[in-house]
């Protein structure tokens, strides 16, 4: 019987290490953005409405006798909003509610308690979404990139030294994962005097996925 000698060769195994890296850098706030708001009520729609758009105006005045530039003050919504009771499973007309909320955007987070102060004497009655920002993400987001590679890359010698795996120094691919908005996020307490606002840092980070081979 005969068999015909058939070369079988191995295929090449692509042996790869894939390591995560992340690198942050903090950065001190540049500016920061705040929403106002005038809440009132009545029992019908033109009293509430009058009232909140006195008091609004009297807060925006105010807030641009500070120094804050009118451009620097927005609209961010307007809702009239019909209220109910339920008694003895009924629904029972309340009247209504007129919210009327403005953004005010600052270069100065030092006056950030003065502002929230002004904005309360003069008839504001809700302080919101308080964010803090940077204007230069950019610059601080390369930094934190650089550091993000160099953390794979140690990640991955220290794999492979303590595998005693012979680590090819350059990477096959390089993948940027996808970055969320640095925005530091605060809700406070309006209290008598002087609000304490801290604005603390920004933390800005970046994610990359590497692959080595050996």
């Amino acid at each position: 019987m005969y068999y015909a000698q058939v070369n079988q060769q191995s295929p090449h195994l692509s042996r790869v290490i894939t390591v995560i890296g992340n690198g942050q850098v903090m950065a001190t706030p540049s500016s920061v953005q705040l929403q106002i708001e005038v809440q009132t009520q009545g029992q019908n729609v033109q009293g509430p409405q009058q009232e909140n758009a006195m008091i609004m105006n009297r807060v925006i005045q105010s807030l641009v006798a500070l120094g804050i530039p009118k451009e620097q003050i927005q609209t961010a919504s307007y809702t009239i909003t019909p209220q109910y009771n339920f008694e003895d499973g009924k629904q029972i007309f309340n009247g209504y509610e007129v919210i009327n909320a403005i953004t005010v955007n600052v270069a100065n987070t030092d006056n950030m308690g003065l502002i929230i102060d002004t904005a309360v004497e003069n008839g504001a009655n809700r302080i919101a979404n308080i964010q803090f920002k940077n204007d230069h993400v950019d610059t601080y987001y390369q930094q934190a990139l650089s550091l993000a590679l160099q953390n794979a890359q140690l990640k991955a010698k220290t794999i492979a030294e303590t595998m005693h795996l012979p680590l090819q120094p350059l990477p096959i691919e390089i993948v940027e994962e996808q970055a969320n908005t640095p925005i530091l996020y605060r809700s406070i307490a309006v209290s008598s005097g002087v609000t304490p606002i801290e604005q603390g840092q920004i933390a800005i980070n970046a994610t990359v996925r590497v692959k080595f081979q050996y």
